[in-house]
């Protein structure tokens, strides 16, 4: 009979590493497909317009005579978004990683963990909503602004999006650090603060770049929110008080627009290319780190 319950249990485990296995190789081939295909649609674009052009040229105006495909102020409107999103969320994130992993009480942690992952999980058309009801006046009156949406509206809210990341996976990072290093710390009479800041930081650093990285991820995919709140204008912006427009909100509001298989659809298809693969870089530095955490 245990022979028997033994080569059962081997079966199915077998079977449900073969399960793991196959959703992995599929997970890859469907990213792999999704790249072949923005390269199909978006390279057509090149026939007619060098990439230079594309990649550096200020103007965007897909629908003038002649029209104008330059996506440098898509780019640095994205830009502009993400480093407000990155100076306002990298350090609440890491702090409040740190509070609910070394300081807070369980009670009172597991009350965060809560609210944080429930904070992740609402979409980004309604924190939109909330911005353009509420940050968006605030933001306007508290610097005088003729409009309220500019970058830095849509870079608050993208910190706010970009937090419950942060904290998820640095917060891991923290724990995972080996017990004995704090304790050691203890015994040789540093403070708590100490301990945090000269032992479990420079510990933990590789998740802590991981979390971030993913941050940064979660920020410059995001569509709704930063299209309902940075004021969609297709411009170079001077400052967090511009407007401005991602590159992510071009293709959501154009793509419904365009004429299939023109030059304006090759377009949007070239700027998702683009997107791919500043995406896969970040994510591919945040596995980077995770695996140096991992060793």
């Amino acid at each position: 009979m245990k022979n028997m319950s033994l080569k059962s249990r081997k079966i199915k485990e077998y079977f449900i590493e073969k399960i793991i296995l196959i959703s992995g190789i599929i997970s890859i081939v469907f990213v792999i497909l999704i790249f072949i295909f923005l390269l199909k649609e978006g390279l057509s674009l090149f026939k007619t317009i060098s990439l230079k052009d594309f990649l550096f040229g200020k103007l965007w105006y897909p629908i003038s005579e002649p029209p104008k495909f330059g996506i440098l102020s898509l780019f640095l409107g994205s830009i502009w978004v993400t480093l407000g999103a990155i100076v306002i969320s990298f350090p609440l994130g890491i702090a409040s990683a740190i509070y609910i992993s070394e300081v807070a009480h369980l009670k009172i942690r597991e009350f965060l963990k809560t609210g944080i992952e429930l904070l992740a999980a609402i979409p980004s058309v309604v924190l939109g909503f909330i911005g353009m009801t509420t940050l968006v006046p605030l933001v306007r009156k508290m610097f005088n602004l003729p409009t309220g949406l500019t970058a830095l509206s849509g870079s608050i809210m993208l910190a706010f999006m970009a937090i419950p990341t942060i904290v998820s996976i640095a917060e891991d990072a923290f724990y995972s650090i080996p017990k004995r290093y704090k304790e050691a710390a203890l015994a040789l009479g540093a403070t708590k603060w100490q301990t945090i800041w000269r032992v479990l930081i420079p510990a933990g650093f590789p998740g802590i770049v991981a979390a971030c990285m993913l941050g940064i991820g979660r920020v410059i995919g995001e569509t709704m929110a930063v299209m309902m709140l940075t004021g969609n204008t297709a411009k170079i912006p001077k400052s967090f008080f511009d407007p401005a427009r991602t590159m992510t909100a071009t293709i959501a509001a154009e793509m419904g627009e365009t004429v299939r298989n023109s030059e304006h659809y090759f377009s949007l298809f070239a700027i998702g290319i683009v997107l791919f693969i500043i995406t896969f870089i970040v994510n591919l530095i945040a596995d980077i780190y995770i695996h140096k955490e991992l060793k």
